[in-house]
């Protein structure tokens, strides 16, 4: 498989993959882009792993006979569990965000004091905290699981004062802890960062992993003599396990162009 023609394929349990798509765009603007956002069985963060494994694995078959050529979990829960079981199942490279936060992350902390907040399931599974520990083992990691943040997401309520009250009620511990940088360590926090930012004070270096998320493709596109170097007719399509206004609204925000939704069951 060595066709540079086909689309880079990336999923997400909802609509926070959709950071990644908008950096990917960025980064990657000659490149198709085929989306899909598992909004019926949303939020990943409180399943089993062995639930977020199987939605993983259906996704990814779908990706491929989508035809993408690459394909980017831009999941933290599903990264966190699902990453190296694919990478070993399917013919065709695989990334996932765990790396492209731990990176960024190791760059601008200053005290060796790092936050992470994640899913249930990501802050449990300690991929996070391993790999930071692995690659620096003098950082003091404080992880903290937000499981309200993806249904405010969903729902919309990225300005809502309820979500102010939960971003508090979550980040005190990081707060007390004296953390310099935090990993938003799920796709969906990005769309909350100015609470976030607000409730920890600017002094606090908030980790988007999208934006490094979308270099890393670019790097692997290159070695893999995928990288697409011309295209007049940049298409993106956008799949959804089931139907959702709020994520054309804040799609087309992000994005800054009208979406085509296709709703394709699983």
């Amino acid at each position: 498989m060595s066709n540079k023609t086909l689309p880079i394929g990336i999923f997400d349990s909802g609509v926070g993959g959709l950071t990644v798509v908008a950096e990917v765009i960025k980064e990657l603007p000659l490149e198709d882009v085929v989306y899909f956002g598992d909004i019926a069985r949303t939020p990943y963060g409180s399943k089993s792993k062995e639930t977020v494994i199987k939605f993983s694995r259906e996704i990814t078959h779908f990706l491929v006979d989508q035809g993408a050529k690459l394909i980017i979990i831009a999941c933290n829960t599903a990264s966190s569990v699902a990453l190296d079981l694919l990478k070993g199942e399917f013919d065709r490279p695989i990334i996932g965000v765990i790396q492209a936060g731990v990176s960024t992350a190791l760059q601008v902390t200053r005290n060796n004091r790092v936050g992470v907040i994640g899913t249930s399931t990501t802050i449990v599974s300690g991929s996070y905290v391993n790999e930071l520990k692995r690659l620096n083992p003098n950082l003091t990691v404080i992880s903290q699981a937000c499981p309200l943040f993806v249904p405010l997401v969903e729902e919309g309520w990225v300005n809502h004062k309820v979500t102010t009250l939960v971003a508090e009620e979550y980040l005190s511990p990081l707060k007390d802890n004296k953390i310099d940088t935090l990993i938003l360590g799920c796709t969906h926090y990005p769309f909350l960062k100015p609470i976030i930012q607000k409730v920890l004070g600017e002094g606090v270096v908030l980790v988007n992993s999208a934006t490094e998320m979308a270099r890393i493709t670019r790097k692997t596109l290159k070695e893999e003599g995928l990288l697409r170097e011309e295209n007049s007719d940049v298409t993106y399509k956008f799949y959804l396990s089931d139907t959702s206004a709020n994520f054309i609204k804040l799609g087309e925000r992000l994005l800054g162009e009208k979406m085509r939704v296709i709703t394709q069951r699983m």
